[in-house]
């Protein structure tokens, strides 16, 4: 079966220069997928002129007069730039004619224009993105948001937890996978108020059997492996993914600084070599590039705006996994099939706080 994946070839700091050769790379592993290169057609051409001597037969142009830029508000990107790039890109997964969209651009832009085109999956109040960090389980640790929702209800933190643990079972096989909530202490009491009243819907959900609810995690324990997913706002979400995309570029140029000070230290890294060369693999962060706007009613993945061609092409392979495993159809499916039994859970436990509410105040 192929697999179309529209990619908005403008978008992010490099434009074609990278979406292109990202394309062809990722076409030569994967026979049985298709891309639609979307953007200024006469540069497109330009760029894959460059290629001839590659297989260029699955890949598709598809114009587009006009760039939504990084520096774009969303009333633009929205209003002013309908025949974007980015938007069209989108349209091409609304129409059918692809299975998935990728675009390293304006990340506010696209979570507007995608959830405008497609709109949100019934049951679900707002998209959150979710992307994977490494642990050292040497496994995923799916997190979100990371930064689509800088300020969150309990209710929206209780939905990605619920769309996270659809998107793991379906991309990693778990029937079950282990939800925490990112807390500032792994105590009931820690925290404010909108995540103890999350943990309340989610303690609610765990014990009617809905979601395996862990409890409260700590920024360790993204990186420990402590549960497959780590729910949070968006606003901790993208300090976090910030943080340790910098930490992990940190700690390689440490290391070959280091490794490139006198003899001995340049013996050891010869010596080590394997082990450096597997370490620096694992802390890539362009390994890891590409997270899902998930609760929409599409499959839109949102590349890091400063990628190159290795990382951008893991944006694209992400967009076709999920594709290829049907993710949209299960995390619909699920979402149908839970939030009705989360919400019922949710106004027993509103009921029963607001409960003892009324009696603390009659007993003062």
């Amino acid at each position: 079966m192929t697999i179309k994946i529209s990619i908005d070839c403008m978008g992010g700091d490099h434009g074609p220069s990278v979406t292109i050769p990202a394309a062809i790379s990722f076409l030569q592993r994967e026979p049985d997928a298709e891309l639609i290169l979307v953007g200024q057609e006469e540069a497109l051409r330009a760029a894959l002129r460059k290629y001839k001597q590659g297989d260029i037969s699955r890949l598709h142009v598809q114009h587009a007069a006009e760039v939504v830029t990084m520096d774009d508000s969303i009333e633009v990107a929205l209003r002013r730039k309908k025949d974007s790039s980015m938007r069209v890109a989108v349209n091409l997964v609304k129409d059918g004619q692809a299975s998935a969209a990728v675009s390293a651009g304006n990340t506010g832009a696209l979570m507007a224009v995608s959830r405008y085109v497609l709109k949100t999956i019934p049951g679900v109040d707002r998209p959150a993105i979710c992307t994977i960090l490494p642990n050292q389980k040497d496994g995923p640790t799916y997190m979100l948001d990371l930064g689509a929702n800088v300020d969150c209800e309990p209710q929206h933190l209780h939905q990605f937890a619920l769309m996270g643990s659809a998107l793991v079972s379906a991309m990693e096989g778990k029937p079950r996978p282990t939800v925490g909530l990112l807390n500032v202490g792994e105590e009931e009491i820690k925290g404010n108020e909108v995540v103890k009243q999350t943990a309340e819907l989610l303690h609610a959900d765990h014990e009617k059997g809905l979601i395996n609810f862990y409890g409260n995690v700590e920024g360790n324990d993204i990186f420990e492996g402590t549960t497959d997913i780590v729910v949070c706002d968006g606003f901790v979400g993208n300090v976090t993914l910030k943080a340790s995309e910098g930490l992990g570029r940190f700690v390689k140029i440490v290391l070959t600084t280091e490794f490139k000070k006198g003899f001995f230290n340049k013996l050891g890294a010869l010596i080590a070599y394997g082990a450096i060369k597997a370490l620096s693999r694992r802390l890539n962060p362009s390994r890891y590039n590409g997270a899902s706007l998930l609760g929409l009613r599409g499959l839109v993945f949102k590349s890091h705006g400063g990628a190159d061609a290795y990382a951008f092409e893991w944006a694209i392979q992400r967009a076709y996994d999920a594709a290829k495993y049907d993710v949209l159809s299960r995390i619909t499916t699920t979402i149908a099939e839970l939030i009705p039994q989360a919400e019922s859970a949710a106004e027993r436990v509103t009921a029963i706080t607001s409960s003892t509410d009324l009696t603390e105040q009659k007993t003062v």
